[in-house]
C-alpha cells in the first residue's frame, strides 16, 4: 500500500505582511505532479491545512482545488484538522465526501473507527486522531487520570480498540518529545505539551503534523513530513519535501522523499549596504526570494528598506550585525532567557537559591504544577 504524506500546509498564511497564496497555489501543483508520478493508494494530509481557525475566501477555494484534483489522482485521501484549524469546518460534509474517498476527521468525540483498505496484504486500518488536548479528552474518560498529553494520546488510542496483528496507520497532529522545533510553530510554554513517542507503540505508521522540519522520531515509523513552505527564516536551510512511504507485509516499510521547488525561496543575506546592492551580490540568486538582510555596516542606512527593494523586491526584514548591536548584552540575554522552557528557568533558580540540583522527584513536580497551570491558561 503506498502512500504520500503531507501537512501543515497552512493556507493562507501572511508572513512579515505578504501573501504566500500565490507560492501555495504554486507548490500545491508541484505536490500534484508529485502524486501523479508516484500513483500513491491515499494521500495523508496531518493537519494544519489552514493557518486560521477561520480561513480566507482564497484559501477555501485553493484547498477545494487542490483536493478535488488529488480525489483524482488517488483512491483516498485522508485529512485531520491540527491546532490552526476548525475541528468543526474540517468535519463539515465529510459524510457526503467520504463516498468519493475523501476522509476528514470528525470533531473529537471519545472514539475513533477505523477506515479499512484492503491489499494483497490484507487489512490496513487507517486511524485519524485531531489534534487534542487532555481537557478535551478528559470530558471523555472521567475513569481514567488524563493530566498529560501523553495521558490524552493514550487514552484515546486505547479507546480505538486496535488489532495490532494487523498493519495500521495512526494520522496524528502533536508534538512528540525530541523533535526538533522551528520558529514558525505554536508549541506551548514549558514543553507541557509533548508527547512521548511510546505512546505510538504498534503501529506500523505514525503520520505526524505539527513540526515543520521533516523528521524521524524515534524510528522511520513515526514522521513529521515537515511544511512544503519555509514558513520562517529559522528553516532556511531546511529541504522541503513530500514523503512517499509504502507498507507491504506486516513491519514492512519504506520511506523516500521526493524534494520540492517553491516558487521563491527564503534565504538570508549577509553584507555591507553596497555589497548587498551589487550587481556581484544580487546576481548570486534569485532576487525575487524572501529574505532577511543582515548589514554590517556600523552606521545605519537611511530609508534602506525601500533602497533595498529597489533590487530585492521580497525583502521581509533588514537587520544590523555590528559592534553596537553585538554589545547589547542584555537584549541578547532576555532573548535567551525567552528560548528556555519553564523547567529550566526553575531548574537555574533553584539551583542559584540552594546550590545545588533539584531531585527528580521535584523536578517532576514542577513539571507537573507548570502543566496544570499551561492548561488552565488553555
Amino acid at each position: 500500500m503506498k502512500f504520500i504524506h503531507l501537512s501543515d500546509l497552512h493556507l493562507g498564511k501572511r508572513l512579515n505582511e505578504f501573501s504566500l497564496i500565490g507560492d501555495q497555489e504554486h507548490i500545491l501543483n508541484e505536490i500534484c505532479s508529485v502524486i501523479e508520478n508516484e500513483s500513491p493508494d491515499l494521500v495523508i494530509i496531518a493537519g494544519d491545512i489552514y493557518d486560521k481557525p477561520v480561513p480566507s475566501a482564497e484559501a477555501v477555494r485553493l484547498f477545494d482545488n487542490f483536493l478535488t484534483r488529488v480525489s483524482g489522482m488517488t483512491g483516498h485521501v485522508f485529512a485531520i484538522s491540527g491546532n490552526h484549524d476548525s475541528a468543526e469546518r474540517i468535519a463539515f460534509g465529510s459524510h457526503i465526501m467520504e463516498k468519493s474517498g475523501i476522509h476528514l476527521s470528525p470533531v473529537y468525540s471519545g472514539k475513533i473507527a477505523p477506515t479499512v483498505l484492503r491489499d494483497e496484504y490484507g487489512e490496513l486500518c487507517v486511524y485519524m486522531l485531531p489534534f487534542i488536548k487532555p481537557v478535551t479528552v478528559r470530558s471523555f474518560f472521567s475513569d481514567t487520570s488524563v493530566e498529560s498529553y501523553t495521558d490524552a494520546i493514550n487514552a484515546a488510542i486505547e479507546a480505538m480498540d486496535i488489532d495490532f496483528s494487523k498493519r495500521n496507520i495512526l494520522i496524528t497532529h502533536q508534538f512528540v518529545t525530541g523533535a526538533q522545533k522551528s520558529d514558525s510553530e505554536e508549541i506551548s510554554v514549558g514543553g507541557s505539551d509533548n508527547v512521548d513517542s511510546s505512546a505510538f507503540d504498534g503501529f506500523d505508521y505514525v503520520a505526524l503534523g505539527h513540526i515543520h522540519g521533516p523528521q524521524n522520531v524515534g524510528s522511520d515509523r513515526i514522521r513529521y513530513c515537515g511544511t512544503p513552505l519555509k514558513y520562517s527564516f529559522s528553516e532556511v536551510k531546511q529541504v522541503k519535501s513530500v514523503t512517499v512511504g509504502e507498507i507491504g507485509e506486516k513491519r514492512s516499510l519504506s520511506i523516500k522523499t521526493v524534494p520540492l521547488v517553491p516558487l521563491r525561496d527564503m534565504r538570508e543575506i549577509r553584507g555591507s549596504f553596497e555589497q548587498v546592492i551589487s550587481k556581484e551580490f544580487s546576481g548570486s540568486g534569485n532576487t525575487e526570494d524572501y529574505l532577511r538582510v543582515v548589514l554590517t555596516d556600523e552606521e545605519e542606512i537611511p530609508e534602506v528598506m525601500g533602497k533595498l527593494r529597489t533590487v530585492y523586491p521580497n525583502i521581509m526584514i533588514v537587520e544590523y550585525d555590528n559592534r553596537r548591536t553585538r554589545s547589547a548584552h542584555d537584549s541578547i540575554e532576555a532573548a535567551e532567557a525567552e528560548n528556555k522552557q519553564p523547567i529550566e528557568l526553575f531548574e537555574e533558580f533553584y539551583r542559584f537559591s540552594n546550590g545545588g540540583d533539584m531531585s527528580e522527584p521535584q523536578r517532576q513536580l514542577m513539571q507537573s504544577l507548570i502543566e496544570r497551570i499551561w492548561e488552565g491558561e488553555q
